[in-house]
């Protein structure tokens, strides 16, 4: 399963002194949040797929939270959605479910319970996924286990980490950013570190066999695809 470090937030508030105070709390608790100030910009940026809770507030410029929801689950986006809002109403509630909302927080509400909330939300899916598969090489999270054209593959655990994270977010690109911090929570030991854990990784996945799996984006990232 997914451990704090690798939990990558995209907060959607425009309220900057809320937007602030979440933020901050969530990269204490070693959360990796991203932040965007209206609706549009969220919508757009929900959609790369590389976060793991989506916190998004109703009432936003351009675009309103209950859109945005329900337009990411029209285009089969399925990360997992918190509304944040101060709309307490049961028929708020069940608009904001019928959207797709995962869940439902009451501002004002307490960052302990948020924290709680976000943590419980980006199991959600990633507990869902036990086995993953592309081509001819198997991922099995559970039981850590992977194995190529039905040869089995043995990883350190700094490899693992990096194809866990490719893996969950498949086919779509991680930032080199995004794997720092699931690794040494953006603090690598030296600026090389992540660029060899890379190499490493691609001579046991990708060398032995006739087609590569890991790619390097241009200006990106790396994305686990055919």
């Amino acid at each position: 399963m997914k451990s704090t470090a690798n939990i990558m937030v995209l907060l959607v508030e425009d309220n900057m002194d809320i937007a602030g105070t979440i933020s901050d709390y969530l990269t204490i608790e070693g959360i990796e949040c991203d932040h965007a100030f209206d609706g549009e910009t969220g919508f757009q940026r929900a959609l790369t797929g590389e976060y793991d809770v989506i916190l998004l507030d109703i009432m936003l410029p351009f675009r309103d939270g209950i859109s945005i929801c329900n337009a990411l689950r029209n285009e089969g986006i399925d990360t997992p959605v918190l509304m944040l809002t101060a709309r307490d109403t049961l028929a708020d509630k069940l608009e904001g479910f019928s959207a797709g909302a995962d869940d439902y927080l009451v501002k004002p509400f307490a960052l302990e319970e948020l924290l709680m909330r976000t943590r419980v939300l980006s199991r959600r899916r990633s507990g869902e996924i036990r086995r993953f598969s592309l081509g001819d090489l198997i991922v099995d999270f559970e039981n850590r286990h992977v194995a190529r054209s039905g040869q089995a593959i043995s990883l350190s655990p700094t490899s693992w980490t990096i194809l866990e994270v490719l893996a969950q977010n498949s086919p779509h690109v991680v930032t080199r950013s995004r794997l720092s911090m699931a690794l040494w929570q953006g603090d690598p030991p030296d600026t090389n570190a992540l660029k060899t854990h890379l190499y490493k990784l691609r001579m046991r996945i990708d060398k032995p066999f006739d087609q590569n799996l890991i790619h390097t984006v241009a200006g990106q990232g790396v994305a686990l695809r055919e």
